[in-house]
């Protein structure tokens, strides 16, 4: 069963109670709904535009869209409907300047209009063959390798697939006592003891929320990534809140803050490396500033973890 709007919808089960149908990206409502929400985010007096006091719509209006796109007002509107597919690579830089698209909204906008030409996202054709959990060998030995950081790989759909030893100590909350695979998503938004791991919750699920976009962006017939918001958008009413905004991001470089049960606060730099072997996958990396305090608990959580070494929650992610 597809959805409309881009956003799982809820079935009653043979059982009575709910659960999240399978969804379809609808590439159609996606782009519909992103130019639009883009369109009500820009003011009128930051692109130069005199359109008197009483407006109907927040932001822009589409004949002023189409003005700074240099595009017929018909035709935005064609595009606002959704109807993407075919449109020149010309015309769309043209409506990311005129939306004062950032970067990450740009690169988005291209993934809507590959998607509905049917053209794998920028020139990666992801892998849809069924994955072990396992990684190979040689990246598990390079998570390994580093020792004074947190190390880990994460798919696009959230999950986290290897650590290295600190990265286990360190994502002890999510990783729990085993089961299926441990999901960042889920954890953010399913599991209470988020809130004490994330002291800036309210963030962290807005960039959740934003990568898995841009994500579903890149490669909308991904059926993990579609169950999994699917499930989250039942579940969750902030995910679906966060979902429906459209918002998109991409992780890069920044500073995160974390209360870890064992060793409390920890301010950490972060840096995500794509890998070119494992598309859509990511190698992050978490360290903090030499001679902080962060850095004091870093390294308290790492004796911890040799000390803990062949607990459940080390051996649940190999």
């Amino acid at each position: 069963m597809g959805c409309t709007r881009g956003t799982p919808h809820v079935v009653d089960s043979l059982d009575g109670g709910l659960r999240p149908t399978v969804v379809t990206m609808d590439n159609r409502s996606d782009v519909r709904e992103f130019l639009m929400s883009r369109r009500a985010k820009v003011s009128p007096d930051a692109v130069g535009v005199i359109g008197g006091t009483n407006r109907r719509v927040p932001g822009l209006r589409r004949s002023e869209v189409a003005m700074l796109a240099g595009v017929s007002v018909e035709y935005y509107a064609k595009l606002e409907r959704g109807a993407i597919a075919g449109a020149s690579a010309s015309v769309l830089e043209a409506v990311a300047r005129a939306l004062q698209l950032d970067d990450t909204e740009r690169a988005h906008l291209l993934d809507l209009a590959r998607a509905a030409d049917g053209v794998p996202s920028s020139g990666r054709a992801r892998r849809r063959t069924a994955r072990s959990s396992v990684p190979r060998p040689s990246l598990q030995w390079t998570l390994s390798a580093i020792t004074d950081g947190v190390a880990f790989v994460r798919d696009q759909r959230q999950d986290l697939l290897a650590t290295n030893a600190l990265g286990r100590a360190f994502y002890s909350p999510v990783i729990g006592d085993g089961g299926r695979i441990p999901n960042l998503a889920r954890f953010q938004f399913l599991d209470p003891a988020a809130r004490d791991f994330y002291p800036d919750w309210d963030l962290f699920a807005e960039m959740c929320v934003a990568i898995m976009r841009a994500e579903a962006g890149r490669d909308p017939h991904d059926r993990g990534l579609q169950d999994l918001v699917g499930e989250l958008s039942t579940r969750s009413d902030t995910f679906r809140r966060l979902w429906g905004a459209h918002d998109v991001r991409t992780h890069g470089a920044g500073t995160k803050r974390f209360h870890h049960p064992v060793v409390g606060d920890l301010t950490l730099a972060y840096e995500e490396l794509a890998i070119t072997a494992e598309p859509g996958q990511v190698l992050m990396v978490y360290t903090a500033e030499p001679g902080s305090p962060s850095a004091e608990n870093l390294h308290l959580l790492a004796s911890w973890a040799t000390d803990h070494a062949g607990t459940p929650q080390e051996r649940s992610t190999r």
